[in-house]
């Protein structure tokens, strides 16, 4: 065993997760192109997560490697949407994806995927507190109260921007 990103399957060949590397690799194709944050900052890999992990449990015919990613972006944008429980569906299709006991790449690709899934939900970025500031986006950035909030709750809307951006 690796450091996560393969393993070997018992006979000396190396697994690669291609399902979740193709995830991520969308996901910051559409950050990029967006141009919504600097790639070097902790809301852009929240945001890269987010899209990431929308992306590759949304794949329930596992084909992301022919995936037509034009097909799929009314999906992602449905599954972002801001009245939508995307927290609870990300654990709800780990769940499902841990007990149907996959093979070998599939493990390892959803080894990453709770990693990225542990990261958004445990860590906390300090973001402006939009609710408390009469006048939203009129007061500068700088003046706004900010609140420390999971990473999900701030790359979640990044993702489902950068899609519309797309």
């Amino acid at each position: 065993m690796g450091n996560g990103s393969g393993e070997t399957a018992g006979t000396g060949t190396l697994v690669v997760p291609m399902g979740w590397l193709y995830a991520e690799y969308i996901a910051e194709e559409l950050l990029r192109s967006g141009d919504l944050m600097p790639p070097d900052s902790f809301e852009f890999r929240a945001g890269r997560d987010a899209l990431a992990l929308t992306v590759y449990l949304a794949d329930t015919e596992d084909e992301l490697s022919g995936i037509r990613v034009i097909t799929q972006l009314e999906t992602w944008l449905a599954l972002t949407a801001h009245d939508q429980p995307w927290q609870d569906w990300v654990a709800e299709r780990l769940a499902e994806a841990a007990a149907s006991r996959p093979g070998p790449r599939r493990r390892a690709e959803l080894r990453l995927a709770r990693a990225a899934w542990q990261w958004l939900h445990e860590t906390e970025l300090l973001a402006p507190d939009l609710d408390a500031v009469p006048g939203g986006a009129a007061v500068p950035e700088e003046e706004r109260p900010k609140v420390w909030t999971a990473a999900w709750r701030l790359g979640l809307p990044l993702g489902h921007l950068a899609i519309h951006l797309f």
